[in-house]
């Protein structure tokens, strides 16, 4: 395995190797992390080897443009994309690149139901036992070929609450961050989080909504002030923009939680239904995939923007965005008649 995680150190050095972008604001903070703004997403492909060799290529072409924020999970296309992962970062420096995983829904292949009792299966697809997330987070610690996973997700645990009570959910949700604080203490993983898909764009009173300010206090309960929980990831794009309209972002802000937004192309819807007053707005940028993308690592309180990148065209595409500082927050706001 490569030993280490992304360090403050190791991640200025990457950014201060691209001074344009560096000057153009394109790499963040996270957590004492300097991060690109725009990151590799694993998610969508045929689970086959050419999309394998694709997504390695892409990731490669992403380290050397200028990308060094990576993201994927253990289900996504059967392990595979984790998996077309590991030979990008074996060539690239541990402490520059950082790289989040996510676990929760049953993966064929990498399961042991033994680690599960029964009723730990929410509606036969999802588990947050705090064994079943131990034994995800080292078949993921595997595929990847790293020692230390930097951020580590439960996956949509908001599927739970279609199945269980809250008081039932709080309490396996405290359970898992209890042993994903353990994990963190033993050096197995460095950061943790929620991604989500519907849990914190759900307005209140909906069943499956997740309160920011409460999950943060389980993390508080489990780690203490010095807990691990210090990222979410939701869909948020110029179809989406919950996450702004219901405060969400704002709250994060608060809380000292970074935002990482998944779906920022809404796998590729956008790239044909931008219109063209909206990408009038857009000043510099070529297509609408850099548009979207644009929008949505413009937004204040995002710190990275996720796009699907199967391939290096769609790579050296995306980072036209690098070199175009992102919109003024008048200039964002006025997306919403502000």
């Amino acid at each position: 395995m490569i030993p280490g995680h992304a360090t403050a150190e190791g991640t200025r050095r990457f950014a201060a190797r691209f001074p344009q972008y560096e000057a153009a604001g394109f790499y963040r903070d996270a957590a004492g992390l300097t991060v690109s703004s725009l990151g590799l997403g694993t998610y969508l492909g045929a689970a086959d080897e050419a999309t394998d060799q694709a997504y390695t290529e892409a990731a490669r072409a992403a380290l050397q443009g200028g990308i060094n924020f990576f993201d994927t999970a253990i289900n996504y296309r059967h392990q595979r994309s984790e998996r077309a992962l590991r030979p990008a970062l074996e060539q690239a420096p541990r402490d520059e690149v950082v790289v989040s995983t996510k676990a929760g829904f049953l993966t064929p292949g990498a399961l042991d139901r033994g680690l599960l009792q029964p009723g730990d299966v929410a509606g036969g697809v999802h588990a947050m036992a705090p064994d079943f997330l131990e034994d995800q987070v080292e078949r993921s610690r595997a595929n990847l070929g790293l020692e230390i996973i930097d951020i580590f997700y439960l996956h949509n645990p908001e599927t739970q609450l279609g199945f269980v009570s809250r008081e039932e959910f709080e309490q396996r949700l405290l359970a898992a961050f209890e042993r994903l604080e353990q994990l963190a203490t033993e050096g197995r993983i460095w950061h943790y989080g929620t991604a989500t898909w519907g849990g914190y764009r759900q307005r209140r009173g909906a069943r499956d909504r997740l309160e920011l300010a409460r999950v943060v206090e389980l993390a508080r309960q489990a780690g203490g002030r010095n807990h691990r929980f210090r990222f979410i990831q939701l869909p948020f794009n110029l179809a989406m923009p919950e996450a702004h309209t219901l405060g969400v972002l704002q709250e994060a802000d608060r809380l000292g939680i970074h935002v990482v937004a998944s779906a920022s192309l809404l796998q590729a819807r956008l790239i044909q239904a931008i219109p063209e007053e909206a990408a009038s707005r857009f000043p510099g940028l070529e297509t609408n995939a850099q548009r979207a993308i644009q929008f949505t690592r413009s937004a204040p309180g995002i710190t990275v923007a996720l796009a699907g990148m199967s391939s290096a065209a769609h790579v050296v595409e995306n980072l036209g965005v690098a070199a175009a500082p992102p919109l003024d927050r008048e200039e964002y706001l006025a997306f919403y008649g502000s």
